[in-house]
């Protein structure tokens, strides 16, 4: 298979089934869903879900047997890990596995989407020279990938349609491209 999918990596409560209300009711699995809305109503969004290229586990799947082999299935077939990271995200398993084996073993780029923040704007300090405080306040909510995140090169942008469509089609963030580990933004 070509890595040609994005994988969308989002917390959830756990034990996670994509039936339950309780899903569904955790904000950053409806971001996720809002770029599969997008996807569904614009074939040219240029999303491509990886979590489409397995079959589903069951919310009862053992961890180490299933449910952990088909995050790393689903993450060998991407081309990069589209990340988001909201007020609301917390460090569970599932989320310390996906970024640890997709940014520490498999180098695959991040583009990072903030869900509480609407504008390029929103990501820089005062002076518009780097991410402000809010943005790598955050990053403390996912210790894995504040450690990893030099290694690969990281893409934040706001939760915005046109900026996401922007990071999706861009072509230096997806692996192997070349392109120099560090922090980018528009």
């Amino acid at each position: 298979m070509s890595k040609n999918c994005n994988y969308s990596a989002f917390y959830v409560s756990e034990p996670f089934s994509e039936s339950a209300l309780g899903a569904h009711a955790t904000k950053d699995f409806c971001y996720y869903n809002m770029l599969k809305a997008w996807k569904g109503l614009d074939n040219s969004f240029p999303f491509n879900n990886a979590h489409d290229t397995t079959y589903n586990v069951r919310d009862n799947s053992d961890w180490e047997t299933t449910l952990k082999p088909r995050l790393r299935e689903r993450l060998r077939n991407s081309k990069n890990i589209v990340l988001f990271l909201s007020d609301d995200t917390i460090n569970s398993k599932a989320l310390k596995e996906e970024i640890d084996y997709g940014i520490n073993t498999l180098e695959l780029p991040v583009i990072v989407i903030y869900p509480d923040l609407k504008s390029n704007s929103d990501l820089l300090n005062v002076d518009k020279t780097g991410l402000n405080n809010k943005v790598k306040g955050l990053w403390d909510k996912l210790p894995i990938f504040k450690d990893s995140m030099s290694k690969v090169p990281v893409l934040h942008v706001p939760m915005s349609k046109d900026t996401i469509r922007q990071a999706l089609n861009n072509s230096n963030f997806i692996v192997g491209s070349g392109k120099n580990a560090g922090n980018y933004y528009y």
